[in-house]
């Protein structure tokens, strides 16, 4: 299978604070996302230096990574959310082009 006959969306990732994570999940909702994947007790390096995956003594000592794939027409606004959002709180957002093979499951 090419690349030709996948349909090109948008995948929208964010690294934020357990805390915040329903906050995150609540955009990607609003911004009629039909589904996004959730994944607690991340690990990392980055601008605030390491980050363990392990809850030290509740879940906002953790990392939640989302991944959402939305059309393209649902993108911008979606990302324009997720800024203002990050703004006030720590947090990375990664976009990028992606093809997917059900196009049907992301409308």
């Amino acid at each position: 299978m090419s690349r030709e006959s996948l349909t090109r969306m948008t995948k929208i990732e964010v690294v934020a604070r357990t805390v915040d994570a329903d906050a995150v999940r609540r955009q990607v909702v609003a911004a009629g996302a039909t589904g996004y994947t959730s994944l607690p007790a991340v690990t990392g390096l980055g601008h605030h230096g390491a980050h363990e995956g392990r809850q030290l003594f509740n879940d906002r000592d953790a990392l939640t990574l989302i991944i959402t794939v939305v059309p393209d027409d649902r993108a911008d606004d979606l990302i324009d959310g997720l800024r203002s959002l990050l703004e006030l709180t720590a947090g990375v957002m990664f976009v990028s082009d992606t093809y997917v093979s059900r196009p049907n499951y992301f409308r």
